[in-house]
């Protein structure tokens, strides 16, 4: 469904970027050499980014790139502060990871690489659209962190969410409207907030994201039993609706292909309000195309998606020694 409807596509600067990403983890020390070495590119962080923000300038897609690849890193230090119940370690995380989005310049030399590398990322990020868009960042990146601060007492409680609150817990999580903003960077546009609520344009970028969730979670179900995981959409749906495994994951499947088909007819009403955008007005003709812009790329992040989980070493558990640890991963958790 997938290979036939979206053609799989990679923004011309992909090898270079895969390149810089790697130094990037190695400068800021975000993960051990031997790490980056073995596996970095085998995790494909950078396809997943080249394969989404088609059109962007290179020193856009590479901040976009190396933020993602940070973004990973934490999510995977929250996992392994959950899995060592490091409380305390996470509170403080969490209260520096707020500090640092609303003043990255005072974080660039913190002594956790973590914080630091963040820093970096979302300084370079705030640096291409005005102070408007790095708010509106912000404040959906704030949201996050909430979420991953939920999702961490969910863990460590045991507590298996109902279907509609993981569901909407789940749109912070996998940070929905963060990767959604940057679409406009990527465009060299800041988009108004008419544009941004307008219904069309606005289910286009939540189905395109809905759709990458769900997937991640058919993709990660194995890994995330075998991690004593409780936030997956199978896990919700087996404990609160009573469903089987295989049950699961036929429901979950059957959710992604009509995220996939939903799309594909709310993507011509997107498409058809970026051309009534075009008033003869320079202004009109630009926030067209930007418009047309932003939805193609809400489009290549289905194949994007696809792809990476089906080549991301992140996903392969089978090839693991330890299902439940990842190889890429430090298991002790630095940041003291």
């Amino acid at each position: 469904m997938i290979e036939s409807a979206f053609p799989r596509r990679l923004h011309p600067y992909w090898p270079r970027l895969q390149e810089k990403t790697r130094v990037w983890l190695l400068e800021k020390r975000l993960m051990p050499a031997d790490k980056v070495q073995e596996y970095a590119d085998g995790l494909c962080y950078t396809d997943l980014m080249a394969g989404y923000y088609l059109g962007a300038p290179d020193e856009v897609l590479q901040a976009i790139a190396d933020y993602s690849a940070w973004f990973f890193v934490w999510d995977d230090r929250h996992d392994r502060y959950v899995v060592h119940g490091r409380a305390g370690d996470w509170r403080r995380l969490r209260h520096r990871l707020h500090a640092a989005l609303d003043a990255p310049r005072h974080h660039l030399h913190h002594p956790d690489p973590l914080l630091a590398a963040f820093a970096d990322s979302v300084l370079r990020l705030y640096g291409f659209l005005p102070r408007t868009w790095n708010q509106r960042f912000a404040r959906h990146f704030h949201a996050v962190i909430e979420a991953y601060d939920r999702e961490f007492r969910n863990r460590v409680q045991g507590y298996v969410p109902g279907v509609e609150e993981y569901l909407a817990l789940r749109r912070h999580t996998f940070a929905h409207w963060i990767w959604t903003d940057l679409l406009e960077p990527s465009a060299g546009y800041e988009l108004p907030a008419f544009v941004r609520k307008n219904p069309a344009y606005r289910r286009a970028a939540l189905l395109s994201q809905e759709f990458a969730a769900w997937y991640n979670d058919l993709c990660s179900l194995p890994k995330e039993i075998a991690g004593d995981e409780v936030h997956n959409l199978g896990i919700s749906l087996i404990l609160h609706e009573g469903l089987t495994l295989e049950e699961s994951v036929d429901e979950v499947r059957r959710r992604v292909e009509e995220c996939i088909s939903e799309f594909l007819q709310v993507e011509q009403d997107a498409l058809r309000f970026a051309d009534s955008l075009a008033d003869g007005t320079l202004r009109g003709k630009e926030l067209s195309a930007a418009v047309h812009a932003c939805v193609g790329n809400m489009r290549n992040w289905f194949s994007a998606v696809y792809w990476f989980h089906h080549e991301s070493g992140r996903y392969m558990v089978d090839t693991w020694d330890d299902r439940s640890t990842p190889p890429y991963v430090t298991n002790e958790a630095a940041g003291e």
